[in-house]
């Protein structure tokens, strides 16, 4: 009877720190995706959600600590468990990058999070208001002087929108924007006599987390023409690491290129002849 003999790779041992490593770093992604869909689906306090999430990034740290180790147990004893570390290492990487991002832009950025184009009088919460009186969430109050002047140093280009269009006109715009966007409206009022200030207060969210930031737009008459004021707020944390002015300043923009495309073409006026240029005479 012929002895059978198994291939050398396949006698050595898996490495257990090698496993370990995988496992954690794929508990690192479920806890992610479930500390998102507390957050999103409003399961918990917010509290609990951030508990989760870090946990999560802490448990990627440790695979990959977990991984470096096995790699020196492998080159030592020769054992397998190459492919588990590599995969860990893959994981741990998809899940710290975007985190680790936001940790180069908390840096960069001033640690404001209420952004306005108006700092002297800017547009209220109203209905908003009663959604942010939650445990450590933010005041509906204006941040302040302090965070007017370092939105001011920040984010210079940040301002009144002024359009040369009727108040009505400029809201109807606006309303279109904030519900393109699906932004959950709470309150909008139009600027009907004889109050004439139209307003509309709405909540988006961040794009992975689904954190909460609310948004109040005060469109106002300027004579014959009209003026967008815009502000939006974090509701919990107190930097939005710049999600509240990116909003402002491309709804700003957006504003003014719908009612720049709206306006009708300005029919072009007949050019009189040169001078010395015979006129045509039709006979």
């Amino acid at each position: 009877m012929a002895r059978r003999f198994s291939a050398p790779y396949q006698s050595e041992p898996v490495s257990s720190l090698a496993s370990w490593a995988r496992n954690l770093a794929v508990f690192s992604v479920v806890a992610v995706l479930v500390s998102i869909l507390i957050v999103r689906q409003g399961f918990l306090e917010m509290q609990p959600a951030l508990a989760t999430f870090f946990g999560a990034l802490a448990c990627a740290i440790l695979s990959i600590l977990v991984g470096l180790a096995a790699f020196v147990a492998i080159w030592q004893n020769g054992s397998r468990g190459m492919s588990r570390i590599l995969l860990a290492l893959l994981i741990d990487a998809v899940v710290l990058g975007y985190p680790a991002y936001l940790a180069v832009q908390y840096r960069k950025l001033p640690p404001i999070h209420d952004i306005t184009t108006d700092p002297i009088d800017p547009p209220r919460f109203d209905a908003l208001a009663r959604l942010r009186t939650g445990d450590g969430a933010n005041t509906a109050v204006y941040a302040g002087l302090y965070s007017a002047e370092q939105q001011r140093l920040a984010y210079p280009d940040i301002e009144t929108v002024e359009l040369d269009v009727p108040v009505q006109r400029a809201y109807e715009v606006t309303l279109q924007l904030v519900t393109k966007r699906k932004w959950l409206v709470i309150d909008e009022r139009a600027p009907q006599l004889p109050r004439r200030t139209g307003r509309i207060e709405a909540v988006a969210r961040t794009p992975i987390m689904g954190f909460r930031e609310d948004i109040s737009i005060r469109i106002t008459p300027d004579g014959e023409e009209s003026r967008v004021d815009i502000r939006s707020s974090s509701r919990y944390f107190e930097s939005d690491l710049g999600s509240n002015a990116a909003r402002v300043t491309k709804l700003i923009e957006d504003i003014n290129a719908a009612v720049d495309n709206a306006k009708p073409a300005t029919p072009k006026k007949p050019q009189a002849p040169a001078k010395g240029q015979a006129k045509t005479v039709k006979k």
